[in-house]
């Protein structure tokens, strides 16, 4: 069985339910969202696209294709490729996988990006 790995904002579903795994994926807290508010399994910001990559691309959709090159890219190093096995070994008990943004634009974000990656890490892992 594959476990489904599913993208969605923070603002539209805080707080799930018990049967997924819930990782916020995005380097800053989200806006307006206390901690109680939101129900985490876990925070993974170095997964998250770096400072400088998140700032050059500026959510242009226009730089979505180079700036999934990019951070695909930077998943392989150590830090993010080291979160992202963590997330997948947490995430391996439970029935979805959901990765948490705040982003308004989800389909030209960088949690779109971590999640199609995830997907070929868990598609490994079963």
């Amino acid at each position: 069985m594959r476990l489904p790995v599913e993208v969605r904002r923070v603002y539209d579903d805080p707080k799930g339910n018990a049967t997924e795994y819930r990782v916020l994926v995005d380097r800053l807290w989200p806006r307006g969202v206390s901690k109680d508010a939101l129900r985490l399994d876990g925070w993974a910001k170095d997964a998250a696209p770096s400072s400088d990559l998140r700032k050059w691309y500026g959510h242009d959709p226009e730089r979505f294709e180079e700036f999934s090159r990019r951070y695909r890219t930077e998943l392989r190093q150590s830090a993010p490729a080291s979160a992202v096995k963590a997330i997948v070994a947490a995430a391996a008990k439970r029935s979805v996988l959901v990765v948490l943004t705040a982003t308004k634009d989800v389909e030209h974000s960088g949690a779109t990006v971590l999640a199609d990656h995830l997907r070929s890490k868990v598609a490994k892992q079963r």
